[in-house]
C-alpha cells in the first residue's frame, strides 16, 4: 500500500512538469500564431489574448491525453532502471498488478479530458468563429491596423492611416486609393472622423486634404482640395448567421442533427477519452527499459505510438465524413485495434518470452550468432 502511494505520488509530480512544459510550448506556438495573424489584419488587435486563451482549451484534450501517456512512462520506466520492478516480481506481484495504480491515478485524467472534448472545447470553438466572425462584419476603417495598408473588403480601395481611434472614430494622416472604373482615385487628408446618418448609413469624413483622380496612361489628371470630404462605408449585410462550423456545434446538436460531418465530429469528441485511457494502460508494458538503448528510447517510442493513434482516429473521422463510414462502426474500430495491440503487449510481457515460438526463433537466434561472429 505505501509503495502503491509512493508511486501515485511520483505520477503525478511527473505529470506536472510534462504537462507544463507540453502547456508553454503550445502556447507560446499559439500566441506567435495569433499576433501574426493581427498583424496582417486578419484577427482583432484587441482579441488576440481571449483568443490564444480560447486556442489553449481546445488543445488541452490532447495535451492532458499525452500527459498522462508520458508520466506513466517515465515513472515505470524509472522503477525498472533502479531495479524496483525486480523487487515488484520477487514478491510476487505481476506486470497486471500495475493496472489498478495506474487506473487510479489516470481516470480523473480521463473524466477530464471527456468533459473538455465534449462541452468545453465545443464551446471555445464557438467564441473564436464568432470573434472572427464580428471582426469580418467591421467596416473597412474599424478594420486597419496604423502603419499597414488594408484593402477594402469589396477589393476596391487600399486605405492606410497614421494614428487610429477606434473608441473616438478618428483617424489622422490618412491615405486612400480606389478606383471607379477606368478611373483611379487617391485621397490624402490630415484627419477624419466617422459619422452616421439618421438613414443608418456610415461615412469617413476626411478634413484638410486632396484628392487626385485620373485614368492611368494618360496625362490628364485632376486635383482639388478640400475642407471635408465624405467617403461612404460599406459594411457587410447584417444577413443571419450563417450555420456555425462542424467544430462550434454542442455534442447535443450533433446528436440531434445527424449527418456525415456531424458524425466524423462525434467520432473524434468520443474517441479522446478513450484515447487517454487506452495510451495510459499501454504505457505499462511500454514502460519496459534496457540499459543498453539509453533513457529516450521509450519516449520516442511514445511519441510514436501517440502519433499512430491520432492519425488512425483522424483517418476514421475522415472516411465517415468523406466516405460514408458508419457511425456504428468508426465509433469503436480504432480503439478496438488499440486495445489488441495493449493485451498483445501484456502477453508478450507475462506470458510469452518471444514473440515466435521456440522452434522458429531457434533458427533465428542461430543464424544471428553465426552472423555475429563472422
Amino acid at each position: 500500500m505505501i509503495f502503491r502511494r509512493a508511486i501515485v505520488n511520483e505520477l503525478s509530480s511527473n505529470a506536472g512538469a510534462v504537462f507544463t512544459v507540453l502547456f508553454s510550448i503550445v502556447f507560446s506556438v499559439t500566441l506567435v500564431r495569433i499576433l501574426g495573424q493581427a498583424a496582417a489584419g486578419t484577427v482583432d488587435n484587441q482579441a488576440v489574448f481571449s483568443i490564444v486563451a480560447l486556442s489553449a482549451l481546445t488543445v488541452l484534450p490532447l495535451m492532458l491525453s499525452l500527459t498522462l501517456f508520458i508520466a506513466i512512462l517515465i515513472t515505470l520506466s524509472r522503477a525498472y532502471r533502479d531495479s524496483e520492478m525486480v523487487v515488484w516480481f520477487a514478491s510476487g506481484q505481476s506486470l497486471t498488478a500495475w493496472l489498478w495504480p495506474v487506473s487510479r491515478f489516470a481516470l480523473p485524467g480521463v473524466v477530464l479530458v471527456a468533459v473538455l472534448s465534449l462541452v468545453v472545447t465545443p464551446w471555445a470553438n464557438g467564441q473564436i468563429s464568432e470573434s472572427r466572425e464580428r471582426f469580418a462584419k467591421r467596416d473597412d476603417v474599424s478594420r486597419v491596423a496604423p502603419g499597414r495598408f488594408i484593402e477594402s473588403s469589396r477589393a476596391d480601395r487600399v486605405v492606410f492611416v497614421e494614428n487610429v481611434d477606434i473608441e473616438g472614430s478618428t483617424v489622422r494622416n490618412i491615405f486612400v486609393s480606389g478606383r471607379q472604373g477606368e478611373r483611379e482615385m487617391v485621397i490624402v487628408a490630415a484627419a477624419g472622423e466617422i459619422e452616421q446618418r439618421d438613414s443608418g448609413e456610415r461615412y469617413l469624413v476626411l478634413s484638410k486634404g486632396r484628392r487626385y483622380e485620373g485614368q492611368p496612361g494618360q496625362a490628364e489628371y485632376r486635383m482639388s482640395e478640400f475642407e471635408r470630404y465624405a467617403i461612404r462605408l460599406e459594411p457587410q449585410a447584417n444577413a443571419p448567421a450563417e450555420q456555425r462550423r462542424t467544430r462550434s456545434k454542442t455534442t447535443s446538436e450533433l446528436l440531434s442533427e445527424r449527418g456525415r460531418w456531424n458524425d466524423g465530429e462525434l467520432t473524434w469528441r468520443l474517441g479522446l477519452p478513450a484515447v487517454a485511457l487506452l495510451l495510459s494502460l499501454m504505457a505499462i508494458p511500454l514502460s519496459y527499459t534496457n540499459p543498453r538503448l539509453g533513457r529516450s528510447a521509450n519516449l520516442i517510442v511514445a511519441v510514436l505510438v501517440f502519433m499512430l493513434y491520432l492519425t488512425t482516429l483522424q483517418l476514421v473521422q475522415g472516411y465517415v465524413q468523406l466516405k460514408g463510414l458508419p457511425f456504428a462502426v468508426a465509433v469503436w474500430l480504432p480503439h478496438a485495434v488499440a486495445l489488441v495491440a495493449l493485451l498483445l503487449l501484456f502477453l508478450r510481457r507475462t506470458v510469452l518470452l518471444s514473440w515466435l515460438p521456440r522452434r522458429l526463433a531457434r533458427p533465428i537466434h542461430r543464424w544471428r550468432m553465426r552472423r555475429g561472429a563472422a
